[in-house]
């Protein structure tokens, strides 16, 4: 008799999280509208100081530990997605949480309509109000031809099938920003809701919230080459997906040069980074109408005076 496989494999990464968040992360995927059957939640310890183990004793029965030296968070999904047996995927950072009203809802639609892929919001919130409605089915292109896209893994739910080799960069701090762009492009049902179905906590300590110097300019490097990759790729596809992923890559490099401003306060810095996007045909940024800020920032990099405007003015 043929094993029946899980409907969502979540994987969810930890390194050096105090106990109660990880604990707390499980217990909402364990209260999911999911059967035991129907679930399977792997949980990659990317080589924390100590094993938490111990620490997950009551959940033990329910999850599938995996312990490795650290590598990153990259090599961490790439470890749970090596593993992962269910029919759809769902990340999950460790010191986060899923809403279980708003992504009941999410799977619902999973469940009624098997897309490919499922977008969703997410809160700062502990509780979160659950929009019943949805838009969809569209493709993963002209979803990205028409929105700009949340980078984050962790805000949509996938079907594994659509992977393929793909998998996330080892070695960078902005794997997400790769990953999502292709993968939504190999989407061919995308639903979006407006369910704010993840919970994002703001800790002190995290990647996401480091400020220093040299994580600041890791950070713009490895945008940069994001950028770099993301537009070779381009070059490469069919002309709707090209158009909806040279999308991306000038939302990519409007970022980077606004998170320069952000981070250095230097018109020398922004000069630099501007020669680095012109070296790739990347600067001007593309005109095109894509949101009123994009818009408005495309227009005060044009000059001089706008751009020394850009650096007095951003915080």
């Amino acid at each position: 008799m043929t094993e029946s496989l899980p409907l969502v494999t979540f994987i969810i990464t930890t390194y050096n999280l105090p106990d109660e968040y990880l604990r707390t992360c499980i217990k909402h995927v364990l209260h999911l509208t999911l059967t035991p059957k129907e679930r399977e939640v792997i949980v990659v310890d990317d080589g924390s100081a100590l094993s938490c183990v111990e620490e997950l004793g009551e959940y033990i029965d329910d999850i599938i530990y995996i312990r490795q030296a650290n590598q990153g968070l990259s090599v961490a999904r790439n470890t749970g997605l090596r593993m992962a047996r269910g029919k759809y995927v769902q990340f999950v950072d460790g010191d986060d949480y899923l809403v279980r009203t708003p992504y009941d809802h999410c799977l619902d639609i999973v469940r009624y309509h098997q897309p490919d892929m499922v977008v969703f919001d997410h809160t700062r919130q502990p509780q979160a109000e659950t929009p019943i409605g949805f838009t969809g089915p569209m493709t993963g292109s002209s979803y990205m031809r028409n929105h700009n896209i949340k980078g984050s893994a962790c805000s949509y739910i996938f079907r594994r099938a659509v992977l393929g080799s793909l998998r996330f960069t080892p070695g960078t701090v902005i794997e997400d920003e790769e990953f999502t762009a292709q993968l939504i492009l190999r989407a061919e049902t995308l639903y979006i809701t407006e369910a704010k179905a993840y919970y994002y906590r703001q800790r002190e300590g995290s990647l996401v919230n480091d400020t220093s110097a040299e994580h600041s300019d890791r950070r713009l490097a490895d945008t940069l080459a994001v950028i770099y990759r993301l537009q070779e790729k381009a070059d490469r596809l069919p002309e709707n997906e090209k158009v909806a992923l040279r999308r991306r890559v000038a939302q990519l490099s409007m970022d980077y040069l606004y998170n320069t401003i952000r981070l250095s306060h230097s018109y020398t810095r922004l000069m630099e980074a501007i020669n680095q996007l012109r070296n790739r045909n990347l600067f001007p940024l593309p005109d095109k109408q894509y949101t009123r800020k994009y818009t408005y920032f495309r227009r005060m990099t044009q000059s001089a005076i706008g751009r020394r405007i850009l650096v007095w003015t951003i915080r």
